[in-house]
């Protein structure tokens, strides 16, 4: 009998060496919460590769590209599943043939890793690269460069046939690189370095600082949008949410207007690291590109950097604005950040914001507020929204106060 499987490739995984069942096991267990919504009946380890099968085949296309958005997945190959009959693994892979598009020429590639099976890699690949050429006679087989390659492999008693394969987002799975925190705001970067972290296996926990009550909450619900829009990747099960506008006005009043922005940066880190301390994550993840903006010069980098003592993660210090673009637009955030909202961003922004502070004035302007103080209330006041799109996500205890107002909107928000 023919079945629909998914066969999921991986890279990196595979050079993990004794560590390699770990990764492979969170692997299965981000699938499996990824795709509760299709009729999955089993995810197994088999042969290098991790194989799904369903209880209803006739939605495998679509499981195909869900899978595919899970870290550590480098690729997914819709595939036949027979027995080890010539007869039912040859009609496959006419079948599969067909399925992969237009094309001039194909070879058939076979592997059997079981070795008990009688005919030999060549024997297979002789069979059924004879079946395709009386299937499609106009075709040519190029064994060098050919347009498709249908894989016939032979493991424990079934054969795997398949030609066409989704390229998946590569990685590492999500829950096996530890905890950051990322600064999320409603724009184009900061999304796109927070996928960029997660795909590498991090638990990341978004902190957006909105202009409340000096602005609209609307940069919230984008990011609320931003982060359903990634919950397919898995990486995100909680963001916090600080009222961050009666602050800054307090601080643009008591500093230098040049070095505002950097004394708002120096808040947010100092904020952020104490959530990552309460979380146990161990890093800051921005979305800040080198000279792009203002704040972003070596000298005002370096003003930011030393209020915290974790490490913090720019992942888009080197590419350029299409470049980030580019990204946004494949993992689906562009549009939701090219919308307009006011956010802490754009609050009490200095006419002429400094590009080459000085150390010494950056340390005079943080001492004429009370910085700390304004730290302990923001943290009290915290809010937070649960999405529940991480499955290897555990929450802290100490974190109660709950976002009343988007965590309503949504039945999927759970309350602690």
């Amino acid at each position: 009998m023919i079945s629909r499987v998914c066969l999921v490739h991986y890279h990196e995984i595979g050079l993990k060496g004794k560590n390699r069942s770990r990764f492979e096991n969170q692997l299965v267990v981000n699938l499996r919460h990824a795709l509760n919504t299709f009729p999955i009946a089993d995810i197994a380890r088999i042969s290098g590769h991790l194989l799904i099968s369903l209880t209803d085949d006739s939605c495998v296309h679509q499981l195909a590209h869900a899978v595919s958005l899970v870290p550590g997945v480098a690729r997914v190959s819709i595939a036949f599943r027979t027995a080890q009959r010539e007869e039912e693994f040859c009609s496959a892979a006419v079948q599969a043939l067909a399925e992969a598009g237009e094309f001039v020429s194909f070879k058939v590639h076979a592997h059997r890793a079981a070795t008990n099976y009688h005919l030999h890699t060549l024997e297979l690949n002789r069979l059924v690269g004879s079946v395709l050429c009386e299937a499609y006679p106009t075709k040519k087989v190029d064994v060098h460069n050919p347009d498709i390659t249908v894989y016939v492999n032979v493991v424990q008693g079934d054969v795997f046939v398949y030609a066409a394969s989704l390229i998946g987002v590569g990685g590492l799975p999500v829950g096996t690189a530890g905890k950051v925190v990322s600064l999320l705001s409603s724009g184009i970067d900061s999304p796109v370095a927070t996928w960029m972290v997660g795909r590498r296996g991090a638990n990341v926990i978004p902190i957006h600082f909105s202009g409340r009550p000096m602005t609209a909450d609307t940069s919230e619900y984008l990011c609320q949008d931003i982060v359903e829009k990634l919950r397919g990747a898995g990486i995100i099960g909680r963001m916090y949410v600080v009222a961050f506008g009666e602050v800054q006005r307090e601080i643009s009043l008591a500093v230098p207007q040049g070095l505002r922005i950097i004394m708002y940066r120096r808040m947010m880190f100092k904020i952020a690291e104490r959530i990552a301390r309460i979380e146990g994550a161990q890093a800051l993840v921005t979305g800040e590109s080198l000279g792009q903006v203002a704040s972003q010069t070596l000298e005002n980098i370096a003003a930011v950097n030393e209020v915290v003592e974790i490490p913090i993660f720019r992942p888009l210090i080197g590419t350029d604005k299409q470049e980030i673009i580019q990204r946004a637009q494949q993992i689906g955030t562009f549009e939701i950040s090219s919308q307009t909202a006011p956010d802490c961003c754009t609050l009490f922004m200095p006419r002429r914001p400094e590009t080459r502070a000085r150390l010494a004035e950056v340390h005079t302007a943080w001492e004429q507020f009370d910085h700390e103080g304004f730290i302990d209330k923001l943290l009290d006041e915290i809010e937070y929204i649960d999405f529940g799109g991480c499955p290897s996500y555990r929450p802290p205890k100490s974190m109660r106060t709950y976002h009343a107002i988007l965590g309503s909107a949504q039945s999927s928000f759970v309350k602690e």
